[in-house]
């Protein structure tokens, strides 16, 4: 999918995207691992809320809990490595042998919890060797092994930002040339993997907070991208262009704004932000985006999408009530046939902060959907269709999953849109 960095203003020809890839990028973090999180229970949450996708903890005792999970919700695992390469990749096969396994992942924020490969540890003021040696070892040993063939490997996270010496973890593949102190052509991932938490470091929730946590070429108030592989944040070392960041194959595995303690925001708030999120994520071509996590809890703070009884929070039912909207019952046969539509669609003098995604599903009805990203006030557009459409439904994922509006023949519908997405269907 290509990235678009602003909204339609003219007339023009979109091609729709697959529903089904918007809602395969979702992800979210938990902790079974530690266990803090019940599998069980987890897989429940998992699938009212929708998502494709969790993130854990390596863990050997573990195995059989996210292949449980996946068993009763069909969500698969992202696996983090336990710093043992042999462990990481015996584990993965186990996950991959059951279908439960998305992509292995290299050591989480190596800048908070040092890698020691080779009796050689990693310092935040001292090297990233034995990061990179590590990561590069961990892709040949995933690409090694014959069942984990077409598994991607996920980068380590914040690695490539905060490395004092330049060992080029600002590289999938460090480029020739580059005068990095491991050789040219050395392979760590197939994805860049950040951790651009939308609160940012000051907390503030301002307009177009999450078009801009996740843009790929912006050095604002986030460890994004550019400061991850484009201009390292701790040691300044150059990595790839603007122009390549766009396009560079990115996750982002953690993410995310807490409702209780310093630089909180409200669980209303907190629904509404995730909803951008995940569609600002998509639309700026991250593959997945994975929010912190599902579950609140004492220790690790009220990040979560669940109270700690497992109840939904505002957020958990508003992402249920968006992915119930866009879900897709059709059989796998007819989504294999699917030939996606283009759309003349145009949204009238758009202000920055809103946004637009066309998606098919396999039935052939196209859902448009539009957000705002303003924090204060609204913005009153009007969506032009492109044509004449009849039975438009209109949805508010805040409101619930039925229509809040349905149009006969129309040629254009008027939002008024504040801080949170709608969602304009259009039948086949």
């Amino acid at each position: 999918m290509a990235a678009i960095f602003c909204p339609v203003s003219a007339m023009a020809a979109i091609k729709a995207v697959r529903t089904e890839e918007f809602l395969n990028s979702l992800g979210v973090c938990t902790h079974m691992a530690q266990g803090i999180d019940d599998p069980l229970k987890s897989a429940a949450c998992l699938s009212y809320l929708g998502v494709k996708n969790l993130r854990d903890d390596g863990s050997p005792a573990h195995v059989p809990d996210w292949i449980s999970v996946y068993q009763k919700s069909g969500v698969r695992t992202c696996l983090l490595t336990n710093h043992n390469i042999a462990e990481t990749i015996s584990m993965a096969k186990q996950l991959k042998a059951a279908g439960a396994l998305l992509a292995v992942e290299g050591p989480n924020e190596p800048n908070n919890w040092p890698v020691t490969y080779e009796s050689k540890t990693s310092g935040y003021e001292t090297t990233a060797l034995p990061i990179a040696r590590f990561q590069s070892d961990l892709y040949k040993a995933v690409k090694a092994e014959p069942i984990l063939k077409g598994v991607p490997l996920f980068h380590t996270s914040e690695a490539g930002g905060s490395e004092k010496d330049n060992v080029g973890l600002q590289y999938l593949t460090v480029p020739s040339g580059a005068g990095a102190l491991t050789p040219d052509g050395t392979q760590f991932a197939d994805y860049a993997n950040t951790h651009n938490y939308v609160c940012g470091h000051s907390g503030k929730l301002v307009d177009n907070i999450c078009w801009n946590a996740t843009s790929p070429i912006l050095n604002g108030d986030w460890d994004g991208l550019y400061v991850e592989y484009g201009r390292t944040w701790h040691g300044g070392f150059a990595g790839y262009t603007n122009d390549q960041l766009i396009t560079l194959p990115k996750v982002c595995t953690e993410t995310g704004w807490q409702t209780r303690g310093a630089n909180s925001v409200t669980e209303e708030q907190q629904g509404r932000v995730f909803l951008n999120l995940y569609l600002d994520g998509f639309k700026q071509n991250w593959k997945y985006t994975f929010i912190y996590m599902l579950r609140d809890d004492p220790n690790q703070g009220y990040w979560g999408l669940f109270d700690t009884d497992y109840h939904a929070k505002k957020s958990g039912v508003y992402l249920h009530n968006m992915t119930t909207i866009l879900a897709d019952a059709a059989p796998i046969k007819s989504k294999k046939a699917l030939s996606l539509k283009s759309l003349a669609y145009s949204i009238t003098n758009p202000p920055a902060t809103v946004h637009d995604l066309l998606l098919q599903k396999s039935d052939g009805a196209l859902e448009l959907i539009v957000w705002g990203e303003r924090v204060m006030g609204s913005d009153d557009i009007t969506v032009n269709l492109g044509g004449e459409h009849a039975g438009v439904k209109v949805y508010d994922p805040t409101v619930g999953t039925d229509p809040t509006q349905t149009l006969g023949r129309v040629r254009s519908v008027k939002l008024a849109l504040t801080d949170h997405p709608v969602i304009i269907e259009m039948p086949r």
